[in-house]
């Protein structure tokens, strides 16, 4: 099978190496790591030319951009078999009042909220309510747009300064507040067509910039697989109360989602309750699931993409840990430009893997920063500690002036108690 996978970052990276196990693959635009052959002799490679110009028997749609302008819809319109939902489904994410009122219409069990377009209502309301105050531009953000926080007068500037354009321009002219949830978060990425839905391996990331989750928010600094304290009774819940009847809603309304939906989690004392969907694979949770995933991935994503998933997906034993090398600045302001170095002295690391998320060649060759999130250093091991020390080890080896990541990604303490 030749695939096409969209996009140019470390999920997309990701993505690459996994359906390269069992096909050829080309990533448009791709980045500098995407080249060579995999280790199964499957040629890898970037291309310039726009999807719609590529040849293949399935196309892959990374980020969310894409999908929310239509992509996944204007590439089967060509006949094409597509993993990535149409621009109908990827509204999901692509705005959080049509996924609130979408899911609650379904039964789905999430948090309370209430949608503003004035920021004197807003702030009246934050006022009513009482903290934690959790703040939501309606649109795409790049995984930035979320305020969560005990300081009324923060959450107060946040709505305003995101209502009036001046935080998220016109994705931020709409906000959502919502309930605070308590419990500890999980990340659950379902693979979707004709209705149903198979779990992939569960995972847990860390959205904020610094150690103990402090700092802004962040499009992600980290993941692990699996997650130790989400049990088998908590996935089935998670499927049977958030994500089947979600689908079903959306068959109700003529959508046949064929794609990944990813569902944001938190667990409670009352179970498993949605946090937010996203309609593409989590990123960086993909980097540490998708090596857990068993099988042949492009087979059971062209299968998705045709309407009919399997019954289950297999999960390879072991556990997976992916930590962020980020640029200075990184998320307000990152640097571009910085020489990077070591890539060869890390991926040499037992069960490592550098992909390649925010990087350019210059005109000389030289590999140089090119994002915020610059590479993903993922490692797969018989443990999640295991997995851990390999990481660490790796990214330790990385070579960028000013570079900074998160050095608790998945401690032990942190797996047993997170939140």
């Amino acid at each position: 099978m030749n695939v096409c996978i969209v996009g140019s970052g470390a999920r997309e990276h990701a993505l690459a190496l996994a359906c390269a196990r069992s096909s050829d693959v080309v990533v448009t635009p791709g980045n500098p790591g995407i080249e060579g052959r995999s280790p199964e002799g499957h040629r890898l490679r970037s291309s310039a030319a726009p999807p719609e110009e590529i040849e293949a028997d399935l196309f892959v749609i990374g980020p969310e951009a894409p999908l929310v302008d239509g992509l996944a819809d204007r590439l089967r319109a060509l006949g094409a078999l597509v993993f990535g939902p149409g621009a109908e489904g990827a509204r999901l994410e692509g705005s959080k009042v049509h996924m609130k009122q979408l899911v609650a219409a379904a039964g789905v069990p999430t948090a309370g909220f209430a949608v503003f377009d004035a920021p004197q209502d807003a702030i009246a309301y934050l006022r009513r309510s009482g903290g934690p105050y959790v703040v939501k531009t309606d649109g795409l953000a790049a995984g930035k747009g979320v305020l969560v926080t005990d300081d009324l007068a923060r959450a107060e500037e946040d709505a305003a300064a995101k209502l009036s354009g001046a935080a998220f321009g016109a994705a931020g002219r709409r906000v959502v507040i919502e309930e605070a949830l308590v419990g500890r978060e999980a990340s659950l990425l379902a693979v979707c067509g004709g209705g149903q839905a198979v779990p992939l391996p569960i995972a847990q990331d860390y959205k904020r910039a610094l150690d103990g989750d402090h700092g802004p928010n962040t499009g992600g600094m980290g993941a692990y697989s699996p997650v130790p304290f989400v049990t088998g009774s908590d996935l089935d819940e998670a499927m049977d109360r958030i994500v089947q009847p979600t689908l079903w809603e959306l068959g109700r309304r003529g959508i046949d989602y064929r794609g990944v939906l990813y569902a944001g989690l938190m667990l409670g004392d009352d179970g498993p309750r949605l946090v937010e969907y996203n309609v593409r694979f989590g990123d960086p949770e993909a980097e540490a699931v998708l090596p857990r995933v068993g099988g042949d991935v492009a087979a059971l994503l062209a299968a998705a993409a045709a309407g009919d998933v399997p019954d289950s997906v297999g999960a390879a034993a072991g556990a997976a840990v992916c930590v962020i090398a980020a640029a200075e600045g990184y998320p307000e302001n990152p640097r571009r430009g910085d020489v990077i170095g070591g890539l060869e002295e890390a991926g040499a690391v037992e069960g490592v893997t550098v992909l390649h998320a925010g990087t350019r060649r210059d005109a000389e060759g030289v590999l140089r920063t090119d994002g915020g999130r610059v590479l993903a250093v993922t490692a797969v091991a018989a443990t999640i500690d295991a997995a851990r020390e390999r990481a660490y080890a790796a990214v330790g080896k990385i070579e960028i002036e000013g570079v900074q990541y998160r050095t608790d990604i998945a401690l032990p303490e942190r797996v047993a108690s997170a939140s």
